[in-house]
């Protein structure tokens, strides 16, 4: 909690390590967005890991992040992380841990690779705390060889996109004189540990002061600290809409994106995966009245509640990543009162499979609206009266779809499912209705 917080310890892990034995792994997650609370030798080359629940809850393990050193070459490993709580995993289903050599991509240029292999998620025998106990925990086991001595070498669940990433993008845009003339950034609030949460404006400036107000797009991430994938959509989403390309232009002279890009600094700081400092999901809190308590959310409705009353908003698009399902989806509400509304909130999403044809399925999408689910940004908006109101959600492993059939995503698809985003806005809002028209023929 303290090095998440502004002002804070900026104490970093000393040099100075316990004294192990010569031939045993060192570990290490004490940096940004790191995850790793224990690591145990229970073999000559075997290691069982417990993960850091998310801080002041019994649960909430998923998200891992950490540093090894002192591996031998060619040796075979095996590293069996003991804590985890969900009952199925993707790691079932063709997905493999992350894996990042400082010295190959130093040498090499390699970044983050998928790896490993003999991977299983299991139940095991280790009975889970407190109201759970009558639950038992689940394993991820996987084995691998690394290939060089006096590597540094990093394991993580998801690409992993940090708030210093987040803030090095930032930076970069706003010193850029020309994007300068249509992003302006500023803070929309602070967290409860004092980090800021930005909100980026992204339009071209009206020359005009009797044209109709532009309508408006809303996107936001990182709600949920450890869907990283998140990220990487959203650094597509921004990179197209401050691009150079006439459709970008076309973009920003059309509509005014208000842009969150990560809502949840405080919990991607600290490596969390699901919650907030306080030990709340965000992502249950969107109509609450505590600002102390959860002031990225709150202030998020705030300025959704304040732009309504001053112009249309055509989208509002918060995006996830998940752990269970393959392919990227969205989840939706519904009108069941109204065919012709029904049909209407299906649109997006069908034009969405037809620009990411390999990436996205219509057919995982869901249009409902639980009663546990009444206070997720996607209800919260739709009950403020967007009709297309949507949680964007992007598999964790791959895709099942066409040509990327069988293949684990990369930080490259992920930023194209954010450029696919920018390009169905243009569809679903051209003046030229015909696509609208087949997309609702085509539904009904």
């Amino acid at each position: 909690f303290i090095r998440s917080s502004v002002g804070g310890s900026v104490m970093k892990p000393s040099d100075q390590q316990l004294p192990v034995k010569e031939d045993a792994l060192v570990f290490e997650s004490r940096f940004e967005s790191g995850n790793l609370e224990k690591a145990v030798r229970v073999g000559p080359y075997e290691y069982e890991l417990l993960l850091r629940n998310d801080l002041y809850t019994h649960k909430h393990t998923q998200w891992y992040y950490f540093r090894i050193k002192n591996a031998i070459p060619g040796v075979e490993y095996t590293f069996t992380i003991i804590n985890l709580t969900k009952s199925d995993s993707l790691y079932n289903h063709g997905m493999q841990p992350l894996l990042y050599s400082e010295e190959e991509a130093s040498r090499d240029g390699v970044g983050w690779i998928r790896s490993g292999y003999d991977i299983r998620y299991y139940k095991n025998e280790i009975s889970r705390e407190g109201k759970y106990k009558n639950r038992n925990y689940y394993s991820l086991s996987w084995k691998i060889q690394f290939n060089n001595s006096e590597d540094t070498y990093y394991f993580a669940h998801c690409y992993p996109y940090t708030y210093s990433n987040l803030q090095q993008y930032l930076q970069q845009l706003m010193n850029d004189p020309n994007k300068k003339e249509f992003c302006k950034l500023r803070i929309l609030c602070q967290t409860i540990a004092g980090n800021h949460v930005y909100v980026v404006t992204v339009t071209s400036p009206s020359s005009n002061s009797l044209a109709k107000p532009k309508r408006t797009v809303i996107v936001t991430a990182r709600v949920h600290p450890g869907e990283a994938n998140a990220s990487w959509v959203m650094k597509g989403f921004l990179d197209y809409v401050t691009g150079s390309t006439d459709d970008a232009l076309l973009l920003r002279e059309m509509f005014i994106f208000k842009i969150v890009p990560m809502i949840n600094p405080d919990g991607v700081i600290v490596g969390n995966y699901r919650c907030s400092l306080i030990g709340r999901d965000l992502n249950r809190s969107y109509n609450t009245s505590l600002a102390s308590a959860y002031p990225p959310v709150y202030h998020i409705r705030k300025l959704v509640q304040k732009l309504l009353k001053e112009r249309e908003i055509i989208l509002y698009c918060d995006l996830h990543g998940h752990s269970k399902k393959q392919n990227s989806f969205i989840y939706g509400c519904e009108n069941g009162l109204s065919h012709e509304r029904w049909l209407k909130e299906r649109i997006f999403p069908s034009m969405m499979s037809k620009n990411a044809k390999d990436l996205f399925s219509f057919r995982s999408c869901k249009f409902k609206v639980q009663k546990y689910k009444e206070g997720t940004a996607r209800v919260t908006m739709w009950r403020l009266g967007i009709m297309n109101s949507f949680t964007y959600e992007t598999s964790f492993c791959g895709s099942t779809l066409g040509r990327k059939s069988g293949t684990q995503f990369t930080t490259l698809d992920f930023e194209s499912l954010g450029a696919a985003l920018c390009d169905t806005v243009l569809d679903y809002c051209d003046p030229d209705n015909s696509k609208v028209t087949n997309m609702m023929q085509c539904n009904s």
